[in-house]
């Protein structure tokens, strides 16, 4: 049975692009896929720890030999963790923020990017001491953004630090199949924005189809 994780970031309601084109997509895909599971999370409207000193004590310690304290500081991230490994397909919801991602959603990478759990570190391999757990799955991200110009040869793609961000850190642990869907203009509003978002939304649809 294919698993879907929808995941939100911003911390907006119904003004928010990224949040009604990754429902859109979703309903789409639960009517595409009957039966399917889907899990939801926000991490826009209750965002999830920063990682501090303890966690990394414990992440860092073996799981037998973890304190009461090292458990529950780990508690959230084991959470998340196991709901990204038991995902076929995730669908993430990501304004761009100051050119790259919200700090919402850099704090639940940082929650499920582990060492033993969606990575290894072989540190006596030392062509490539790291290595991908999360292999063979998908992922399909909805940008929204106030200007526009962020792609390969635009005039602003040397400020674009989401894409490449997101491409490496998920490659990083094995997730090389994305696909972006961006909406731009949103500053600017007007026909520039309901065509972007008119663009968006065919991509939806096709990926859906597809």
């Amino acid at each position: 049975m294919t698993h879907l994780l929808h995941v939100d970031s911003s911390p907006r309601g119904e003004r928010s692009h990224s949040r009604r084109l990754t429902r859109e997509y979703v309903e789409a895909w639960k009517q595409a896929h009957p039966g399917a599971v889907v899990t939801y999370r926000d991490v826009g409207r209750n965002p999830v720890p920063h990682v501090d000193e303890p966690w990394i004590a414990a992440a860092y310690a073996p799981m037998e030999q973890r304190t009461a304290h090292q458990q529950e500081a780990m508690r959230i991230s084991d959470q998340l963790t196991d709901e990204f490994l038991a995902a076929d397909l995730y669908v993430f919801g990501i304004p761009m923020y100051n050119f790259s991602v919200p700090s919402t959603f850099k704090a639940y990478i940082d929650q499920i990017v582990r060492v033993g759990r969606t990575f290894a570190f072989e540190p006596e391999d030392d062509a490539s001491p790291y290595k991908p757990l999360i292999l063979g799955k998908k992922m399909v991200i909805i940008t929204a953004r106030g200007g526009s110009g962020f792609g390969p040869g635009e005039p602003n793609a040397q400020m674009n630090h989401q894409d490449p961000y997101l491409r490496v850190v998920f490659g990083f642990i094995g997730i090389t199949d994305i696909t972006f869907v961006h909406v731009e203009k949103d500053e600017f509003g007007g026909t520039g924005l309901a065509q972007s978002i008119a663009h968006a939304r065919t991509q939806v649809a096709r990926l859906v189809g597809g």
